[in-house]
């Protein structure tokens, strides 16, 4: 049984091994599901020196998408430790290997064979590896043989993945593969985006409660900590900016220019900001008091002037919108019902975009109020079930049969309804056809963004015409990876939903 120690240890305990002049030897991997691959691997890294050190990526940095990895680290250090061939196993708290390297200083760092082809690893890190082995006097050593695959395994054999999802997985085999994929997607860095909608500020303000007041029936609560996120369409924005060259944001913010400094340098430098500066307005600020512990809400205080634009800055963004909207591919609209946009404005968006992607949220501060109804003729809606039955009025019909009457009525090409825990459905109006998406998220954090986030990128690939089991597929991955944050506090990484495709596809 192979011995296991923190990397602190490890290198304490290689230093010594070193002195008596023994070769070590560095496999490093996830190694989520043990198979003959790995012990093949672990055999030949064997034989090219005296000790093998086997390092494991912690649970916490493994991209291959949601619910991997299928095997706790506890597990896969058990599972590893069980070879005959290792000596050492260690946990390592990173991305990469290179601190590992960095520390305990391997003569021969081995990688499998599917790594001997650079260009294979869309991290890169692969590259950044090598450097530093070489720094410390190492080399790199691929083994060859057959190549296995956990992911394969994984999806054939485990409840990682709902049936209903392998049928659209296999579907889109049929039609796909993942180096096609990543060219199309690569594609999407041509097309110019514009976002519209209002800026919201979004604070976490992390507190522990103490218990109900001594003298008065209220809830005290200890401020633990807060943390500022960039929230509403400069969230969207941000989460097109990994994928696109260039995106335009026309957004609204307070008189005073209230956050502007921290939105100027927490937005991506590919972000056009433009701004119309609202009279006797604020900047939209939610604060929302979460428990420090399990990360329920406890309340939201929102400081909001939900009263429409003055004529003289709704006729300032109308002649923005008449200039400017023909010169993008695809114009995509968050409306969360704070006084932005008019019916006036929603009208010529609507009748002058290429492509328009929409979603008008119903909120606590708009709800009996907003309407998705002032946009026609849209190419995409993404709506979650709640909006749709309240924007009918029908908390009974089966969803599908609101769907349908909502993209009849209003004239969507597309339309996406998301069903939390359940997942999603999208309705195509021209083929009168449904394709259905179960939820990928495994651990939720936050569900606040998700919705964002699906739009962001659902709408980017029905402008490139992927087919609609792929185009639900990515967004219901990035509405995934939205839920393990808090609010919007990180934009979607294209690094990691372009892994998860690459593991999901095999």
């Amino acid at each position: 049984m192979a011995t296991f120690l923190n990397i602190i240890q490890l290198s304490k305990k290689i230093d010594e091994i070193r002195k008596k002049k023994k070769k070590v030897v560095l496999c490093h991997g996830v190694f989520d599901l043990l198979h003959v691959g790995h012990i093949r691997h672990f055999e030949k890294a064997k034989t090219l020196g005296d000790i093998l050190v086997v390092s494991i990526t912690a649970d916490k940095f493994v991209n291959k998408g949601p619910g991997r990895p299928a095997f706790k680290e506890e597990n896969r250090v058990h599972a590893v430790s069980s070879i005959r061939d290792v000596d050492f196993v260690t946990i390592n708290h990173d991305y990469t290997a290179i601190n590992l390297i960095k520390k305990i200083r391997p003569d021969i760092y081995c990688k499998g064979p599917d790594y001997r082809k650079h260009s294979n690893d869309l991290t890169g890190e692969i590259k950044n590896e090598i450097k530093h082995i070489k720094r410390v006097g190492g080399q790199i050593i691929y083994t060859g043989g057959e190549t296995f695959s956990s992911s394969v395994l994984i999806n054939k054999f485990s409840e990682n993945i709902s049936s209903s999802q392998k049928n659209s997985i296999n579907k889109i085999k049929k039609s796909y593969t993942f180096n096609s994929l990543n060219k199309l997607i690569e594609n999407f860095k041509k097309i110019k985006v514009l976002v519209i909608g209002e800026t919201i500020i979004d604070q976490y303000v992390f507190c522990d409660a103490l218990g109900k007041s001594g003298k008065e029936p209220v809830l005290a609560l200890r401020e633990m900590k807060s943390e500022t996120y960039l929230g509403g369409a400069l969230a969207i924005a941000r989460h097109i900016s990994k994928f696109c060259k260039k995106i335009n944001l026309f957004s609204m913010i307070g008189e005073k220019n209230e956050f502007l400094k921290e939105i100027k340098t927490s937005s991506e430098k590919n972000i056009k900001l433009n701004f119309i500066n609202k009279k006797d307005s604020p900047t939209i600020f939610k604060k929302r008091f979460v428990d420090y512990i399990s990360n329920n809400k406890i309340l939201g205080v929102y400081n909001i002037n939900d009263d429409p634009l003055n004529p003289m800055d709704e006729k300032k963004f109308n002649n923005y919108l008449k200039k400017n909207l023909k010169k993008y591919d695809l114009v995509i609209v968050s409306d969360y019902g704070h006084g932005f946009i008019s019916l006036k404005s929603a009208k010529i968006i609507s009748e002058n975009s290429k492509y328009l992607a929409v979603n008008a949220q119903i909120n606590a501060a708009n709800i009996g109020y907003h309407s998705m109804k002032k946009y026609k003729n849209i190419n995409c809606m993404v709506v979650n079930e709640k909006e749709v039955r309240h924007e009918l009025r029908d908390r009974t019909n089966d969803l599908k049969i609101l769907m349908k009457r909502l993209a009849r009525e209003q004239k969507i090409k597309t339309v996406i309804a998301t069903k939390g825990q359940n997942g999603s459905i999208m309705y195509n109006l021209k083929e009168n056809s449904f394709v259905q998406s179960d939820a990928f998220a495994k651990k939720v954090v936050d569900k606040i963004g998700s919705g964002d986030s699906m739009l962001a990128l659902i709408s980017l690939c029905l402008k490139s015409n992927f087919s609609k089991e792929l185009s639900l597929l990515i967004g219901s991955l990035a509405a995934a990876y939205s839920t393990e944050t808090m609010a919007n506090k990180e934009p979607i990484s294209k690094i990691k939903v372009l892994k998860a495709l690459e593991h999901i596809l095999k």
